[in-house]
């Protein structure tokens, strides 16, 4: 494994960055991180808008390091002075929403050599997710997500995938049941560990729509059937869809991500099991997310070499902050339910 590119300091840092070719070189890198060793004065000084912009606009994923000796009544200032970073390292746990121990720069480094080019991808999308609206999120990642379908590392992963046999269900996808002015939506394929298929999809965008245009529904309950809540986007759907930008322009008008955000102030979700890509994406729109204490939480997308595609670059930004997700989906972590409502991914633990 390639090493990831480091510094002695961030002086050393920025001047590197200065020079033309350094996005090139570290954009095109095998291993495209930077690995950027802060001072206790760093932190306090820096950044101007112009250092900060250069920061934030190279091709590589720029991780900071806190020092040891990193003062913690000063964990205010952290927030501002590295909201350039990608992601933040600490030798010891900082206030949400932002770092990360240290341990994790190797698989930090080991994922971005696996899929240098969703790694980047990846950075470059969450910071575009400041004072982004939901529309401008969803369309931006879906560009991403179709231009990485595309590439070697997804399309290696595809060819390394066994057939899949979807069995025949007769069931709705998605089950509605309306109780007084509560309606409760239930994704309904558990033979496939509810895998968002574009049934799914189809089924819970119409419905929605529905509860839209229904003033008469005062809440709206999202939950799943079966022992998992959701496994992801349906693997056997992977690599069906005609060309990428066929694909892009479905995700454009089919977004069950946009309807759930309008609809999110009724919207409470219950998840349990396991919840992998759009089953940690889609509920992460609802204004209420409770989970079974056994629920876990993943985000594979990076390790096929692509993005969330479900809206999770919006969603989930939103409740834990870019930094903490560039690292969920970087490294592919496996996180539970008590990390889960540490971070602000769930509001609850119940069950």
């Amino acid at each position: 494994m390639a090493a990831p590119i480091q510094t002695t300091g961030l002086a050393e840092a920025l001047e590197l960055l200065s020079h033309p070719y350094a996005g090139e070189d570290l954009g095109l890198a095998d291993c495209p991180v930077m690995l950027v060793e802060l001072t206790a004065a760093d932190i306090s000084q820096w950044p101007d808008e112009e250092t900060a912009d250069l920061v934030k606009g190279t091709p590589a994923v720029m991780a900071a390091v806190v020092p040891a000796d990193f003062d913690l009544a000063d964990a205010s200032k952290l927030s501002e002075h590295c909201a350039a970073f990608d992601i933040v390292l600490a030798p010891s746990d900082l206030p949400a929403p932002l770092a990360v121990p240290i341990d994790e720069i190797g698989p930090i480094a080991t994922a971005a050599t696996a899929s240098p080019a969703a790694a980047v991808a990846l950075v470059q999308l969450l910071r575009l997710s400041d004072n982004r609206t939901t529309a401008d999120g969803l369309v931006a990642e879906s560009l991403a997500y179709s231009t990485l379908q595309s590439g070697p590392q997804f399309q290696g992963w595809l060819a390394s995938q066994p057939t899949r046999l979807v069995p025949n269900n007769p069931e709705p996808a998605v089950r509605a049941e309306r109780t007084g002015s509560t309606l409760r939506l239930t994704l309904n394929r558990p033979e496939r560990h509810n895998a968002f298929s574009a049934e799914m999809r189809d089924g819970l965008v119409e419905m929605l729509r529905a509860a839209w245009a229904d003033p008469s529904l005062d809440g709206i309950v999202l939950d799943g059937a079966g022992p998992t809540f959701c496994s992801g986007g349906d693997l056997a759907e992977f690599g069906t869809t005609p060309d990428p930008g066929t694909a892009h322009r479905v995700r454009s008008v089919r977004s069950a991500a946009f309807w759930i955000d309008r609809l999110a102030a009724k919207t409470r979700a219950i998840v349990h099991g396991t919840c992998v890509g759009a089953g940690v994406e889609l509920p992460a729109y609802a204004h209420d997310v409770s989970a079974h204490p056994d629920t876990t939480f993943r985000l594979p997308e990076v390790a096929m070499g692509l993005v969330p595609g479900a809206g999770g670059t919006v969603s989930i930004a939103r409740r834990i902050g870019r930094q903490r997700l560039c690292y969920f989906a970087l490294t592919n972590t496996e996180i539970n339910a008590t990390t889960a409502l540490a971070w602000g991914l769930i509001d609850r633990i119940e069950g």
